[in-house]
């Protein structure tokens, strides 16, 4: 059986090939010479639970363990209890090949593990130099019911990544999974893995028993500001949520459902006033696009002039606040009028905040030249956008890539 990729490059299969399926992405990378230029992903994915089977090996409660021996290799049939299951259909029923036919793609046995070789070989495709790998299934593992299960799970996640994954492979890093509906265990997380190689950061994907502002999170981000680690916070989809319970299509629910949650934990970051608390503390806002940052913007200053009093920690506007916050790029909305993206850049200060990011594999990924090709953006800014801003955010060595890398004045 025959995959269409394009007119002119057909596999079968048997024989799927990521190189194959990016013959395009790698088209335009040649096109555009962007093998010249450093570009850092800040958010792309793997598929963790293929490695189920070794991940649950690095969970320490016994009983934990031995439940995800039994349902990750039995053969049961039967879906894990560690892992929340997902409503909804983002490979649209089977078409984008990626999702159902990855687990067939070849590797060497021999070589570094399967999810660095594979993740090798999209990024020479699109042109990236490095990345921050973040996990797919267990994005939802802050919807579990049981927090001693989320807190088991992403610390055997956080183990398995960073002896198995990062340390055999210098373009590979990780913003590592807080288990934030345990507070202690996130803030012993930072403790033992801040520290490690390849680590950059930390990353929060979603809240249930405590918003952000609880103060039993405070000693966790002040730990973050004095190691210099970014917090990161990727948004998600839940359509369980009573709110997005009242969507019908994924369309909808995947629009507002990325977008809304991180807008709630932003607002509520700024108001309780935690960035004059933790000024050194760099705080990202991942995968929710860029169209909501000069909505929220405008409400909150908006609110703010008629009742400050309920924010008396602010030196200074909501927006501006934001201004000083990162967000990466993508899903980048595409507008037919190019006046209200580079309106959406100018408020954000995008020359210096905005970070590109692929999400490959996902659906709605972006490659590099969605940045590169904006008309409305100088060489410089393209630069910064694609590589710099992370470069220096993550405090990066891209010695290896570029021995003698400047940026661009």
């Amino acid at each position: 059986m025959d995959i269409p990729t394009s007119e002119f490059q057909k596999m079968s299969i048997e024989e799927f090939d990521t190189e194959k399926l990016l013959i395009n992405a790698a088209r335009q990378r040649d096109q555009r010479n962007l093998q010249d230029v450093l570009i850092v992903d800040v958010d792309c994915h793997h598929y963790e639970n293929e490695s189920l089977k070794d991940i649950v090996e690095f969970i320490d409660d016994p009983v934990l363990r031995h439940t995800g021996q039994v349902y990750s290799g039995s053969g049961t049939g039967s879906q894990t209890p560690l892992l929340p299951g997902v409503v909804g259909y983002q490979d649209i029923a089977g078409r984008v090949m990626r999702y159902p036919l990855r687990k067939l793609e070849k590797h060497d046995p021999e070589g570094k593990h399967r999810d660095v070789q594979l993740s090798l070989k999209w990024m020479e495709a699109l042109g990236v130099d490095y990345v921050s790998l973040f996990p797919t299934p267990m994005l939802t593992l802050g919807l579990h019911p049981q927090p001693e299960v989320e807190a088991g799970m992403s610390r055997a996640y956080n183990r398995w990544v960073v002896e198995k994954l990062l340390p055999p492979e210098k373009r590979l890093k990780s913003m590592l999974y807080l288990p934030f509906n345990d507070p202690d265990a996130s803030y012993k997380m930072v403790q033992d893995f801040g520290d490690k190689p390849g680590v950059i950061g930390f990353c929060v994907v979603s809240t249930r028993y405590k918003p952000i502002y609880d103060n039993s999170y405070m000693k966790t981000y002040a730990l973050m500001e004095e190691m210099g680690k970014p917090l990161a916070f990727h948004a998600g989809y839940n359509w369980n949520d009573p709110l997005l319970g009242n969507t019908n299509r994924f369309i909808v629910t995947h629009a507002m459902g990325f977008t809304i949650y991180n807008a709630m934990h932003c607002a509520n970051w700024i108001i309780n006033g935690l960035p004059e608390r933790f000024p050194k503390l760099p705080v990202i806002w991942i995968e929710s696009g860029l169209a909501w940052v000069p909505w929220l913007m405008q409400r909150l200053d908006n609110d703010y002039k008629m009742r400050s009093s309920e924010a008396p920690s602010l030196k200074k506007l909501p927006s501006e606040y934001m201004k000083d916050m990162y967000y990466s790029s993508q899903p980048m909305e595409t507008p037919d009028d190019m006046d209200v993206l580079e309106m959406t850049f100018k408020m954000m200060n995008a020359e210096s905040q905005l970070l590109w990011c692929s999400d490959y594999p996902h659906w709605d990924m972006d490659v590099p030249s969605i940045i590169w090709d904006l008309p409305f953006l100088d060489e410089k800014a393209k630069r910064n956008i694609l590589g710099e801003n992370a470069r220096a955010l993550f405090d990066l060595d891209v010695s290896d890539r570029f021995p003698d890398y400047q940026p661009m004045s």
